[in-house]
């Protein structure tokens, strides 16, 4: 299983990462600050860091860099900075990728896919079929009996993650959460409209892969 080693000076924030991160079938262990991260890292095998920048005693970017003399694991900067120059700074120091928060489960964990795949440490797949629409995950493009479906980004991010877990059930607020954020104002009814949209664009179909299951959420499921 892929161990993402998360480490962040607040709490809160680790097991918010954590649980999402698990519900993405992620194995997680937590740091509160660099030096335990170095440890952790020296004794346990770690698949990517998620490194906070802002952290008391030792930021991410001294951390980076002290990691980067012993370690090439791959590291995505979580920072609430969004200034360009402290970006590249990260980058240049050895970091892979960052996202600025509040971020999306749904962002955070493509990220991580994406890295881990450039990396070659993911064993996931980089096309997903079901049924008759094939998931480019690389490409970011959805197909349909081989044509190319046009999609918002919130409708490839429900999509993808319906195909990634068929069967299983979400309820609104879940896909409000994994997609949205935890800070989105809208209520569930955004969910709604973009299944509805969603089916329209799949087609007669594919469209009925998107089950309601109805007094909970939606289900994914391929039908004969």
């Amino acid at each position: 299983m892929t161990t993402i080693l998360v480490v962040d000076d607040e709490q809160d924030m680790r097991k918010l990462v954590e649980m999402h991160l698990q519900k993405a079938g992620l194995q997680v262990i937590q740091a509160e600050n660099g030096n335990q991260a170095i440890e952790l890292l020296q004794s346990t095998e770690i698949d990517l860091i998620l490194l906070d920048v802002m952290m008391s005693e030792k930021d991410g970017f001294a951390v980076c860099e002290e990691i980067r003399q012993f370690s090439e694991v791959p590291i995505i900067f979580l920072t609430a900075l969004d200034a360009k120059s402290d970006l590249v700074k990260g980058l240049q120091l050895g970091g892979d990728d960052y996202v600025v928060k509040p971020f999306t489960a749904m962002e955070l964990t493509a990220r991580i896919n994406a890295i881990l795949r450039r990396t070659g440490y993911s064993s996931n797949n980089d096309i997903i079929t079901k049924g008759i629409l094939v998931n480019d995950i690389v490409g970011r493009q959805l197909k349909r009996d081989g044509f190319k479906i046009v999609l918002t980004l919130k409708e490839y991010e429900l999509i993808y993650l319906f195909m990634e877990n068929e069967g299983k059930v979400f309820s609104r607020e879940q896909l409000l959460e994994l997609l949205w954020g935890i800070q989105y104002e809208g209520g569930t009814r955004t969910v709604d409209t973009h299944i509805k949209t969603l089916r329209l664009k799949l087609g007669e179909v594919a469209g009925k892969y998107i089950d309601t299951v109805w007094g909970i959420g939606y289900r994914f499921e391929v039908k004969e």
